[in-house]
């Protein structure tokens, strides 16, 4: 069995693999065409997604029958006239058909839109008006939603339901089934637009941070730092967070696809701790992103037998030495923390098997990636000062644009640094530790003190949890699973794990 020529790393002491670090960008680069079409050229009886549904069925995706889906729906797309640039939104839980969708988004050189399945009406209708999206793909669940909005987004042409025809909405499967299994997938380059996802609009109205195909290869160092070495052999991946956020999508989806390595997907209308412990085990599942709160919640739950996954990561909060320690115990291995954002993800990581771990900090910056902790005039603060996290430009990882938004995007840069928006100390040895977001720092006897600080204080008093006052802190600016306000915490959303 061949197979198409991927990006590799060697694990090796950090400052090394930092310094021989270097970029190859192609000039041609689709994400389709790596992540779906040459494995099913190369490799096409090759598993690619491991479907399990709620009814206990299980079911083997091959990268053929991927492709083949792909190009039958990026066909119907263009007989509706869907074209390069276009935004079609997705609308889909955890679940073969929503790679699908992209994969055939991305063959049009259109845009993906991902959207949250828990959305309500109003911030679906924001994120479709303001994109300007001109179709939706989408299940039973979604075609009920998008009904009740739809008349006020005249750009919003067509509706395709994976479940069939309903309110509006055309029938994917059966107008896939009269359609070609092949199509060409267009010619794109790097910094063409691929993907869009909106911030949460915490601090504001939602801004929709757009992506060129280039931000597969941008995640690439950062997975195989915190899944070290990945991938390797008999490697599987899973995550309970939602394919709609940046977390689900680019922390596992993409980039199991784009590997070879077979993509677990489930879909769960609440996120309970025993089922994903037992999931891991039944299927043997190697490689892990686990959210923060799913993790908390899987602590409240005996972990069985026969689990032996081989890397575990986590993004989106700091985990304390206190997590770490019950991570060991429960799966065998140090949980590899990770630290980015939408607008440029997965910049930092820690990663066990060189060392490069330590309880309360996020890791280094991650080889290919140029990070430091900056002052209000865009120069790096020494080691030990507390600033703003920022990354410098240009890096494949890093956004094209807010959408539509030219001061917005001038202003998330001070000279070639990107800030992030979040304060933090990096330490002599490039260590990084996250401190607060910036609007959320308190001032104390001359001293700023930032929620994670308190929390991790109140976690380690001996008398009864004391979380709950920390309840009211940002509540309006968190969504179901605590994230932050500007998407930090949104590496991935565990569904309906409030």
């Amino acid at each position: 069995m061949s197979k198409p020529r991927r990006f590799s790393l060697q694990l090796a002491p950090w400052d090394g693999m930092c310094r021989n670090f270097r970029w190859e960008i192609p000039e041609a680069f689709n994400i389709a065409a790596v992540c779906c079409d040459e494995w099913a050229e190369h490799a096409p009886g090759k598993v690619a997604i491991i479907q399990l549904s709620a009814d206990g069925a299980r079911h083997e995706w091959r990268y053929r029958t991927l492709r083949a889906e792909a190009n039958r729906l990026a066909n119907v797309l263009a007989a509706l006239g869907v074209g390069r640039g276009d935004r079609v939104a997705v609308l889909l839980g955890q679940r073969a058909e929503c790679m699908v969708a992209h994969l055939a988004i991305y063959k049009l050189g259109a845009v993906a839109l991902p959207l949250f399945g828990l959305f309500g009406p109003d911030a679906l209708a924001v994120r479709l008006a303001d994109s300007g999206a001109v179709a939706a793909l989408t299940d039973a669940a979604g075609v009920e939603k998008l009904a009740a909005i739809r008349a006020a987004l005249p750009a919003l042409a067509h509706v395709l339901s994976v479940d069939g025809p309903g309110a509006g909405a055309g029938d994917w499967p059966a107008l896939a089934a009269r359609a070609s299994d092949r199509f060409e997938t267009a010619a794109t380059g790097p910094d063409d637009p691929a993907l869009m996802i909106y911030t949460s609009g915490t601090t504001g109205a939602p801004k929709g941070v757009l992506h060129g195909h280039r931000v597969l290869i941008g995640h690439l160092p950062g997975l195989v730092m915190h899944h070290e070495g990945f991938p390797q052999p008999g490697d599987t991946g899973w995550t309970p967070a939602d394919w709609a956020w940046i977390g689900g999508l680019l922390d596992m989806a993409l980039p199991c696809l784009y590997w070879g390595v077979p993509l677990i997907a489930h879909r769960a209308a609440k996120f309970d701790p025993e089922a994903a412990f037992a999931l891991i085990a039944q299927e043997g599942v190697r490689n892990l992103f686990l959210p923060p709160t799913a993790l908390r919640l899987m602590r409240s739950a005996p972990p069985p037998s026969g689990l032996a996954p081989r890397t575990v990561a986590s993004g989106g909060e700091p985990l304390g030495a206190d997590m770490l320690d019950w991570g060991r115990s429960a799966f065998g291995v140090t949980i590899n923390e990770f630290y980015g954002q939408t607008e440029g993800n997965i910049i930092v990581s820690s990663c066990a098997a060189v060392g490069a771990v330590r309880p309360g900090w996020m890791g280094r910056a991650v080889p290919g990636h140029e990070v430091a902790v900056i002052g209000p005039d865009g120069a790096p603060l020494p080691a030990g000062e507390t600033g703003e996290i920022a990354l410098a430009a240009p890096d494949p990882v890093m956004f094209l644009c807010y959408w539509n938004q030219p001061r917005k995007t001038a202003e998330k840069f001070t000279g070639r640094w990107m800030r992030t928006g979040d304060l933090g100390v990096m330490d002599e040895e490039g260590f990084l530790r996250f401190v607060a977001r910036e609007d959320d720092v308190i001032t104390s006897s001359g001293y700023r003190i930032g929620p994670s600080e308190i929390e991790a204080c109140l976690a380690a008093h001996p008398g009864p949890c004391p979380r709950p006052a920390l309840a009211a802190h940002g509540a309006a600016e968190r969504g179901a699973c605590g994230e932050s306000a500007d998407d930090r915490h949104r590496q991935g959303a565990a569904p309906g794990a409030a």
